[in-house]
């Protein structure tokens, strides 16, 4: 989810509401959670096939401490963002969400009629044609993604 859908999203929602997320299990975030922090994050790396690649995206973490009596209103969550994006220049990066789970876990969100649904990551070779890897022994949602953005023909490598 786009930054810009998420803030969308959020002013839908009456000025003192509170949003909600729900985790991956089905499980909703107790609705005491702070936003400790939204940011930039820049990743410069090189792929498994030697293109040098970077990567801006948003991210928001989402605690939860022991005072169950906090709340955080859509207003004030709009306000934090606002901020990060003076201060960041953020743009409309996609939004991914940092939760405390067995460690510091990713998500990505998207838009549930409740408010705000965990969606799961995937890792992915970028470059599978450098490494030597048959195709049949790639994992299955990868197979479609090499023929369409990751073949030889497709130029990203």
């Amino acid at each position: 989810m786009k930054l810009s859908q998420f803030k969308s999203a959020v002013q839908l929602l009456a000025p003192k509401e509170n949003p909600s997320f729900i985790q991956l299990s089905g499980i909703p975030v107790e609705a005491h959670y702070h936003i400790t922090e939204i940011g930039l994050v820049l990743k410069n790396y090189v792929d498994c096939g030697g293109v040098v690649r970077q990567e801006r995206k948003a991210t928001m973490q989402i605690w939860l401490a022991n005072d169950t009596d906090h709340r955080l209103s859509a207003q004030k969550l709009l306000d934090i963002i606002e901020k990060s994006e003076q201060l960041f220049g953020l743009k409309d990066e996609e939004l991914e969400v940092e939760f405390q789970g067995q460690t510091i876990e990713n998500y990505g969100l998207s838009v549930q009629d409740f408010g705000f649904q965990f969606t799961a990551k995937q890792t992915t070779c970028l470059a599978p044609d450098h490494c030597g890897i048959p195709a049949a022994k790639l994992p299955k949602n990868m197979k479609s993604s090499v023929s369409s953005c990751c073949s030889p023909a497709s130029g990203c490598c």
